[in-house]
């Protein structure tokens, strides 16, 4: 749609606007959210009525949630898809593989996530898509994401580990790299997913992560910036600075409706989505690492998970109250607000930890 105004703009200086991702990115944050405000109340009228008794609630979770929460429909990641793809579509260089690449990542996972949902409201069980299954399709649509990546890199990037701090520093993993990326695809996918227990907790953090994503994926895709700050210097990644403000808009919008006590759920819909998009954004502008110090709040909750499974099984005895580790806080006494907002604080600081990294002077 933008290509035509971007031929003029040599011609009509205003249209000069168009070219500047900042200027694209702002529109996409506008136009994600304003989409997600005019339609998220008829999505969630369909999505109650069509669900009925909404989201099964965990029998063996905290019992609070099975009176607060019982009867709220979920499949709420269709709004935030929905206004993420628009807005995309609309504002960003449709030319731009990365951006394609970021796409089909977020509705591969978006598609896995929303059959699994549909298959707890119509058993109404929490129990859904097999979980080897799910992780077996997760794990070939991160691979082919990789795959593609690589394939883009520019030969001194390709298949590499960069860690932050160090621009010099890389290590050649060779083709083990698209394991090693997939896995941080995936990986982030299902701890995005673990984390949106409660009404708020999953997408703020998201949104937090997208916008410090953004303003790296636009500095590793200047090649000024990215010199003077010593990062890797990534061509083209600075257009998924539009996605990720599409993201934000479109978060914006869903928080709206999301916000305690909750209109609709998320649901794995939306979690997967979104943590395969900042995952395979993190895979493209070579910020792996950085993913785990940004999103450290989705890898403390899915960590704990891991812990308390492990140690249960191995001794018998449990390391939490309950897992994942919001709902231990919320077995001590914290109320739902208290855990969100503060969960929200841990992931503001974990953002500005992660900015640091940039060598900014």
């Amino acid at each position: 749609m933008l290509t035509w105004l971007a031929e003029l703009s040599p011609y009509f200086s205003p249209l000069n606007i168009f070219r500047y991702i900042t200027f694209r990115t702002g529109g996409a944050t506008a136009t994600a959210m304003l989409f997600v405000f005019l339609f998220g109340p008829s999505i969630i009228s369909l999505l109650r009525v069509r669900q009925g008794k909404g989201q099964p609630i965990r029998e063996d979770g905290p019992q609070s949630h099975l009176l607060t929460k019982r009867g709220t429909p979920t499949m709420g990641g269709l709004m935030i898809m929905a206004g993420v793809l628009v807005s995309t579509l609309l504002w960003a260089n449709l030319e731009n593989h990365y951006v394609w690449i970021v796409l089909f990542v977020t509705v591969g996972f978006g598609a896995i996530g929303f059959y699994d949902d549909y298959l707890k409201v119509t058993k109404q069980s929490h129990k859904g898509f097999s979980g080897k299954s799910r992780l077996a399709i997760e794990a070939i649509i991160a691979a082919v994401a990789c795959v593609a990546i690589s394939y883009m890199a520019t030969p001194g990037l390709a298949n590499k580990l960069a860690l932050p701090f160090s621009k010099e520093l890389l290590f050649n993993l060779g083709w083990f790299y698209i394991v090693f990326a997939g896995f941080v695809i995936v990986g982030a996918g299902n701890a995005v997913n673990i984390t949106d227990g409660l009404d708020g907790l999953a997408i703020v953090p998201v949104m937090i992560a997208a916008g410090t994503f953004g303003f790296i994926a636009y500095l590793a895709g200047n090649a000024v910036f990215a010199n003077y700050l010593q990062i890797h210097f990534v061509p083209g990644t600075g257009e998924l600075a539009v996605i990720c403000g599409a993201l934000i808009g479109a978060g914006i919008g869903f928080l709206w409706f999301n916000a305690p006590p909750a209109q609709i759920f998320m649901g794995d819909t939306g979690s997967l989505a979104l943590g395969g998009l900042l995952g395979t954004i993190a895979v493209a502008t070579k910020h792996e690492v950085v993913l785990a110090i940004v999103g450290g709040l989705f890898v403390l909750e899915i960590m704990s998970v891991i812990i308390q499974v492990a140690s249960f099984k191995l001794t018998g005895k449990r390391v939490f109250k309950m897992a994942p580790i919001h709902h231990h806080f919320e077995q001590l006494g914290w109320t739902e607000p208290q855990v969100v907002i503060r969960f929200w604080i841990i992931a503001v600081v974990l953002a500005l930890v992660g900015l640091s990294t940039l060598k900014l002077r």
